[in-house]
C-alpha cells in the first residue's frame, strides 16, 4: 500500500515508519516544514497551519491510507494544541473523504473521555468527526487509544527510566496511585501493520494497552527491578507542592510539567486487552519485559 503517515519524525511516528515498511508498504513520511526532505517519499506538513481540506488534497494524490500519528502534549504559540489536535486533523479526514481515501488510522489516548483538559477535548473532537464521516460511509476508520506508551526515544519513557535509577523518587499522590496499563511502541506499531494488512476489515476503536494493570508507582518501581537494581524510597509529595509545582510549570511553556499534565497523570488509564490480543494475534508484552524488549 501507499500510506501517507503524520508524525513520521516523533516517537511513535519513527516506530509505525520501521514497521511499515519492512511489511512492504510506500511510507510517505510527513515532516516539520523546517526539516529538508531528504528523499522524495518525505512530505513537508504543518499541523499548526494546515488547517484546510485543499492543502492536503495533492498530498492525497495515489495514496491507499492515512495513519495519523501527530500529538503535542501542551499549548503553545508553535503548535497550538486545538490546531494539532482538531482542526488539522479534521482538515485531512475530509480530504480523505473527497480524495476517496477510506482507510485512516487515528493514534489518539486512552483516557480522554470525560477529561476537561485541552489535550483530552481536541482528541476528541477529531475521533467525533471521524466517526461522522464513518457514519457516512466516506470512511473506513479505526482508532487505537493507547495507555502509557513505553520505549526507547519517548519522553515520557526517559522520564520513567531516570526515576528508575534514582535510589529516592518524589512523586505526587495521584501520580503514584493512577492505575495505568503500559504497552511497548513496537506492539503498538504492530497493530499499526495488523490493520492494513491482515486486519484491513476492522473499524472502530481499540484499546491499546498491556495485559495487566498496576499503580505508576508499582510500574516505576518494577522498571528499577528489570534494571537490576533493589527496592528505592518512595516519598509522596504533599498536595500542596504537587499543586504549586504544576501552576509553576504552566508558566513555563517548555515544560512538560504543568496542570494539564498533573490532570492526566493523576488520572486511571486502563482498558479492556483482548481486542488488542486478537488484533496482534498474541498478548501484548507484559510490564514486566518492557526494558528488555521496547528499551533498545
Amino acid at each position: 500500500m501507499r500510506i501517507l503517515l503524520t508524525g513520521s519524525t516523533g516517537f511513535v511516528g519513527q516506530t509505525l515508519y520501521a514497521a511499515l515498511t519492512a511489511a512492504g508498504h510506500t511510507v510517505y513520511g510527513g515532516i516539520s516544514p523546517r526539516q529538508t526532505p531528504r528523499n522524495a517519499l518525505q512530505v513537508p506538513m504543518d499541523f499548526a497551519y494546515d488547517t484546510m481540506p485543499a492543502f492536503w488534497l495533492p498530498r492525497l494524490e495515489g495514496m491507499d491510507a492515512v495513519v495519523n500519528a501527530v500529538g503535542v502534549l501542551r499549548d503553545s504559540s508553535a503548535r497550538p494544541i486545538a490546531a494539532v489536535h482538531r482542526d488539522t486533523p479534521i482538515a485531512l479526514f475530509e480530504a480523505c473523504a473527497q480524495a476517496g481515501v477510506q482507510r485512516v488510522v487515528q493514534i489518539s489516548a486512552l483516557g480522554i473521555d470525560g477529561s476537561t483538559t485541552q489535550y483530552a477535548s481536541t482528541k476528541r473532537s477529531a475521533e467525533e468527526r471521524l466517526w461522522a464521516l464513518a457514519a457516512q460511509h466516506k470512511l473506513r476508520p479505526v482508532i487505537l487509544r493507547p495507555s502509557v506508551v513505553f520505549g526507547q526515544g519517548g519522553d515520557s519513557s526517559a522520564l520513567f527510566m531516570n526515576l528508575a535509577r534514582l535510589p529516592m523518587v518524589v512523586l505526587p499522590g495521584p501520580v503514584l496511585d493512577a492505575q495505568v496499563q503500559p504497552v511497548s511502541v513496537h506492539d503498538l506499531a504492530a497493530a499499526v501493520v495488523a490493520l492494513l494488512g491482515p486486519a484491513q476489515a476492522t473499524v472502530g476503536m481499540v484499546e491499546c494497552v498491556g495485559p495487566e494493570a498496576l499503580r505508576m508507582g508499582a510500574f516505576i518501581a518494577s522498571l528499577r527491578q528489570q534494571l537490576g537494581h533493589g527496592p528505592a524510597w518512595v516519598l509522596r509529595m504533599p498536595s500542596w507542592l504537587t499543586k504549586l509545582s504544576a501552576r509553576l510549570g504552566d508558566s513555563v511553556p517548555a515544560s512538560p510539567w504543568c496542570s494539564e499534565t498533573l490532570a492526566m497523570l493523576g488520572t486511571d488509564n486502563v482498558g479492556d486487552a483482548a481486542d488488542f490480543a486478537r488484533l496482534l494475534g498474541r498478548s501484548a508484552v507484559p510490564y514486566r519485559r518492557l526494558v528488555a524488549t521496547a528499551w533498545r
